[in-house]
């Protein structure tokens, strides 16, 4: 990890750290959940004196693509005053992602206005897609996670002798 991102990385943790939403998953990687979004925010060094901070927040997995999603994509991307819809083959997923120029430029309010409107638009677009063109939202694939793991964990009877 370069200077950059190092600085990067603290502006972050010390913006961040006493929202109870904020996590810290690793070096350079966070997430916080906003709403029934959750951001990801991934610092990555580009050279030896640059980074970039990526807020990305994943809308719907497991939509095929189509040329009607792709245009309406392409077309929401060129109404936005920032970020972008994209598409990801791996998982079939939707997301939303930002990118901001890291290391002493990176402001704190900018990131937190970066990462408020990546989950609005998230939270915004998640359930129209899914409706329009099928997949699960982030929100539907947390709920089936924590049931799945109830049924796991909890499948066995406590209460029998």
């Amino acid at each position: 990890m370069n200077a950059a991102a190092k600085t990067s990385c603290q502006l972050i943790e010390k913006t961040l750290r006493k929202s109870p939403a904020f996590k810290k998953v690793d070096e350079g990687l966070y997430v916080v959940k906003q709403g029934s979004s959750i951001v990801m925010i991934n610092v990555i060094a580009w050279n030896p004196d640059r980074c970039v901070v990526r807020c990305v927040a994943q809308l719907v997995k497991g939509v095929t693509m189509e040329v009607p999603l792709a245009l309406q994509l392409l077309e929401m991307n060129a109404l936005l005053r920032f970020g972008a819809f994209a598409y990801v083959p791996a998982g079939d997923v939707i997301i939303f992602s930002h990118t901001l120029l890291g290391g002493d430029t990176l402001d704190a309010e900018e990131l937190t206005t970066t990462i408020r409107d990546v989950a609005i638009i998230a939270d915004e677009y998640d359930d129209r897609i899914a409706a329009r063109y099928g997949g699960a939202t982030m929100q539907e694939l947390l709920e089936e996670s924590v049931v799945e793991h109830f049924r796991s964990a909890h499948g066995r009877d406590h209460f029998k002798a």
